[in-house]
């Protein structure tokens, strides 16, 4: 890693201070996005370094058609997440805390052992086979860019790609029979919103998983043992707001609550 210039460390500072007051930026000046992805992510690494939170892990984003489209992507991208921001459904939140949010239906994979850096590539089944365990979940996804004046892409991947709070649903026993067939449907006070399945994710939501492992190994610092991956939306992003209750339902296997409190 090489040492970030002044204007990365100034927009670090902005974003820290954000993620600390829970609060966004109005509008970010021009000269402060980030050139390039390598740039951002150089970044967010600064920004959960000098936050000093205990980690949850990664977030992945932009794993479907559908979002890459909405966004903009050419692929999926990701952030560092806080476990001071997880919990376990049935959850509450009070909408005045939140920036933002949408609801963003997922599998949070917990890993057992270490994929660290080495020179030749992880494959498939090493990633899969360093699981410990896989959760339903949903992602309250939050931006500390006001979504009225999003800056550039880069920016944001800056923020750990919009990275929010976690609710951890029932785990998943037979995950390795496979996830691809899962269906998740999405209400919003009891109304149907958004529908998708677990293939709708880079056509299996593990994939995500060797993914960001290949990533974070030509970064040089892989992932760890106890790090949860949240591995990408099978149900897009989906705007709530005070007075909104959600509910996830994933299948058979589990279902997930959310009350967004007036």
């Amino acid at each position: 890693m090489t040492a970030l210039s002044p204007k990365q460390e100034e927009l670090a500072d902005l974003l820290v201070r954000a993620r600390r007051n829970a609060c966004q930026l109005s509008s970010l000046p021009a000269h402060l996005v980030p050139q390039t992805s390598t740039e951002a992510y150089a970044v967010n690494r600064k920004v959960a370094e000098q936050l000093g939170w205990e980690l949850l892990g990664w977030k992945i984003a932009g794993t479907t058609e559908g979002v890459k489209s909405k966004l903009g992507l050419d692929g999926p991208i990701y952030g560092r997440t806080f476990r001071r921001f997880a919990c376990t459904s049935p959850a509450r939140f009070k909408a005045a805390e939140l920036l933002d949010p949408l609801i963003e239906c997922e599998f949070f994979v917990t890993l057992a052992r270490d994929l660290p850096p080495r020179e030749q590539p992880w494959t498939f089944a090493e990633a899969c086979d360093a699981i410990g365990e896989v959760h339903a979940g949903i992602e309250v996804a939050e931006c500390r860019y006001a979504r009225k004046a999003l800056p550039p892409m880069p920016a944001i991947l800056a923020d750990g790609s919009a990275s929010g709070r976690y609710v951890f649903g029932e785990r998943i026993e037979n995950w390795r029979d496979g996830l691809s067939s899962v269906p998740v449907r999405v209400e919003l006070d009891g109304v149907l919103r958004r529908e998708g399945k677990g293939a709708d994710v880079m056509g299996d939501p593990l994939r995500p998983l060797w993914w960001l492992a290949e990533q974070r190994r030509h970064w040089g610092d892989g992932l760890r043992a106890g790090e949860t991956i949240s591995t990408g939306s099978m149900t897009g992003m989906l705007p709530v707001r005070a007075g909104q209750q959600v509910c996830a339902r994933f299948g058979e296997l589990a279902t997930i609550e959310i009350t967004i409190e007036p």
